[in-house]
């Protein structure tokens, strides 16, 4: 597909069509999170256990990361404007069903229905962005979507705790089922899949040929060194930060869990500044292999210092978190050498392959981290938890630096463009 916009056209029109894409991603990564600040009032509500409460987690997760390369093939044959818009619709549907629910089934139901619908928000947001942007700002609009995720997350926790505590957990999802649908009406109503004057080639709707595009992006060998590139600076912030830091923070450090809550914040804090920063230094540079290398490189060795050696103190250990997820956020660069390896008529499919791996990593470290840690495991308990110690800690978390390497390597062999128009 050739694009070329009209000249004429405002400035500012471009950026705010695509705002809609991080505004889905916003509203996705919100609902990601918003079960973890709700726990206790829905294992009284449900009669449940925390394991079984836990599932619901899963659900979102494992349809999410299942459905980038679907959704990528989709973004491919028929746009971001109706998939954006019908994943709108979906997520506010299942939050609606999951806050009415009165049995753990339409619970489930209604997760399951969000992890599907929220599963369109991050490519469809990409796919925008090589329609409306210029490509020198292409990776500066990849850090500013993965911010406004990253905002998300954040309004996920304590400001939606607080509209909870106000009105209670069905009625606060309610709201937020809402705010979905009314993001799905303006998308349909303002967002179009191109400029008006573009012009552009028709894609096939043979099923036959996105099959062949799927198999042209899995034989491109750039797409696999993005891939292990941006999975192993993901994998920190979903299982580190996302899992086990605070009880590393509380068991080795001495912490208390607000305390550890907090500092393991700070990584998601660097993350979403770190985005937009990395790629405006990309576009600026018109490179991005080395903004990739150095994130890497910087961000693994204070992984390694926070892991390895002790007594770094509390002010310290906070500034470490945040610059580890200041460079990790870097990894969107990943998506702009997606976008300059692959054809337009792919983005879509390249996009939902690299995306997956990243989400992946937090499917496949966070139950990692934990068999390593119990292969270390002492067997002390403290109110009925495992109780590890820095050793086993040590040994567990090397398996990230180990991955950081090989993303490292990766990033390495990847393939440079230059000069971007």
């Amino acid at each position: 597909m050739s694009l070329e916009i009209d000249r004429g056209m405002p400035r500012w029109l471009p950026w705010l069509v695509w705002s809609f894409g991080p505004a889905m991603f916003f509203y996705a990564f919100f609902q990601r999170v918003a079960p973890s600040i709700m726990i206790d009032q829905l294992m009284r509500d449900f009669k449940v256990s925390g394991a079984v409460l836990g599932n619901l987690s899963a659900f979102y997760f494992y349809a999410y990361a299942s459905l980038q390369i679907p959704v990528g093939l989709l973004m491919d044959r028929y746009g971001p404007r109706r998939l954006l818009c019908f994943g709108a619709v979906v997520c506010a549907g299942g939050t609606a069903l999951f806050a009415l629910a009165g049995a753990m089934g339409p619970a489930y139901l209604g997760r399951l229905l969000v992890g599907i619908g929220a599963s369109f928000g991050f490519v469809g947001a990409l796919k925008l962005a090589t329609t409306w942007l210029p490509a020198r700002r292409f990776a500066l609009a990849s850090g500013l979507l993965m911010m406004a995720g990253m905002a998300g997350g954040i309004l996920g926790q304590a400001p939606l705790a607080a509209v909870v505590e106000w009105t209670g957990w069905r009625q606060a999802l309610m709201g937020s089922a809402v705010a979905g649908l009314l993001l799905g009406v303006g998308i349909w109503l303002l967002v179009r899949d191109h400029p008006p004057d573009v012009r552009e080639h028709p894609v096939s709707a043979d099923g036959y040929e996105l099959l062949r595009g799927l198999a042209r992006v899995f034989r491109t060998p750039q797409n696999w060194l993005i891939a292990l590139t941006c999975a192993s600076m993901s994998a920190p912030l979903l299982a580190f930060a996302g899992l086990w830091g605070v009880a590393w923070l509380m068991q080795v450090h001495g912490m208390s869990r607000p305390e550890a809550a907090l500092t393991a914040s700070l990584l998601l804090l660097g993350w979403a500044f770190g985005s937009p920063l990395a790629g405006w230094v990309s576009d600026r540079l018109g490179r991005r292999k080395p903004p990739l290398i150095g994130a890497i490189i910087i961000g693994a060795s204070c992984l390694a210092l926070l892991i390895y050696v002790p007594g770094l103190g509390p002010s310290l250990m906070r500034g470490m978190f945040f610059l580890c997820g200041l460079c990790f956020g870097t990894m969107v660069v990943g998506f702009a050498l997606a976008r300059e390896n692959n054809a337009p008529e792919v983005h879509g499919a390249a996009f939902g392959m690299i995306n997956g791996a990243t989400v992946a990593t937090g499917a496949i470290f966070q139950p990692l981290l934990g068999a390593l840690l119990d292969l270390r495991w002492d067997g002390r308990m403290v109110e009925g938890a495992a109780l590890y110690d820095r050793g086993a800690y040590q040994f567990a978390f090397s398996a990230l630096i180990v991955f950081l390497a090989f993303g490292l390597s990766a990033a390495l062999a990847l393939p440079e463009r230059r000069r971007l128009r």
